[in-house]
């Protein structure tokens, strides 16, 4: 197989050989200025664009590759590809959603017990020396709200239900007739029924701050969020606000409006957890990403349907 892609995703270097092994050419451009060149000096050569939701890939860049025909997205969101420029020129879209999907829900409970259980100030308590004992509430028997129950927010509920007894309700577009966890009509709703929050719904114009005042309120001054969605989601000043104010307990955030830069207003409170962008990241998942990559883009040039088209392509 023989094609030029262009790597734009910087978290991926030591799976590239799948890649490679498959026939593809790698242009890898992982930073804003190596991207810049790269579209400058090869873009007449690249016939496939690598890259990640937050990363995108923007309607000059697809004008400047003449031979694009296929954009391949690692991970389930897309919300920074200019879709309406790759539908005008008939390229075809695919992301990896569901693929990472077991790193991510491992990830969300990760943080939401780092949080609730307040084990980065006990950490520290003890590295000081101190013997700090605070009591902190437990998951078991408590109410969590998923907001978004695709492939991500299934094996978050599946972990919090089986594993923790907790009580599972969620909001998505439309109910899901295949579960049988409770379903809200509205994230105001859900947040009102729910003790803990996660977010695990894409990105994007649909969702952009789903997640504000209103909900923040209704979920209440003994609840926590956590977000392993994207940043956009939340109304992050409305977060901020909730939490520098008590009127929520935690938060929890692995994504941000902004990244790399995270607000100084988040970084000094105490009832938060942060942590870079890493819910996806690991060995399994990566391997798995990119291969479903190799599998889409292989698919494509031996004139196949894709395997995990994005919606409308």
């Amino acid at each position: 197989m023989s094609a030029t892609v262009l790597v734009l995703v910087e978290t991926i270097g030591d799976y590239l050989p799948v890649l490679e092994n498959a026939g593809f050419e790698l242009i890898l451009a992982t930073t804003p200025a190596a991207r810049a060149e790269a579209i400058q000096t090869y873009g007449k050569d690249i016939s496939a664009v690598l890259t990640r939701g937050p990363l995108g890939l923007r309607a000059d860049e697809i004008d400047a590759l003449p031979r694009l025909e296929i954009i391949t997205v690692i991970g389930a969101g897309y919300e920074h590809v200019d879709l309406q420029a790759a539908r005008k020129r008939g390229i075809v879209v695919t992301n990896g959603a569901g693929v990472n999907a077991s790193a991510v829900a491992d990830h969300a409970m990760a943080l939401l017990l780092a949080v609730v259980r307040d084990i980065p100030r006990a950490d520290a308590s003890v590295r000081r020396g101190e013997w700090s004992k605070v009591m902190r509430p437990s998951l078991a028997g408590k109410r969590l709200g998923v907001l978004g129950l695709g492939a991500v927010g299934m094996a978050i509920a599946k972990r919090a239900g089986l594993g923790f007894g907790m009580a599972v309700s969620y909001h998505n577009r439309r109910p899901r007739p295949d579960v049988e966890y409770r379903y809200h009509a509205t994230a105001e709703e859900l947040a009102a029924d729910s003790d803990y929050l996660v977010i695990a719904t894409p990105g994007g114009a649909d969702t952009q701050q789903l997640v504000g005042e209103g909900v923040i309120s209704a979920l209440g001054k003994q609840g926590f969020i956590v977000n392993i969605a994207r940043g956009s989601v939340v109304d992050s000043a409305a977060l901020i606000a909730a939490l520098q104010q008590r009127r929520i307990a935690g938060a929890a955030l692995d994504v941000f409006d902004d990244e790399p830069n995270v607000p100084d207003a988040l970084k000094v409170l105490d009832n938060v957890v942060l942590t870079p962008h890493v819910a996806g990241l690991s060995p399994e998942a990566v391997q798995a990403t990119v291969e479903m990559v190799a599998k889409n883009l292989l698919a494509y040039f031996s004139g196949r349907p894709v395997l995990t088209p994005v919606p409308g392509f």
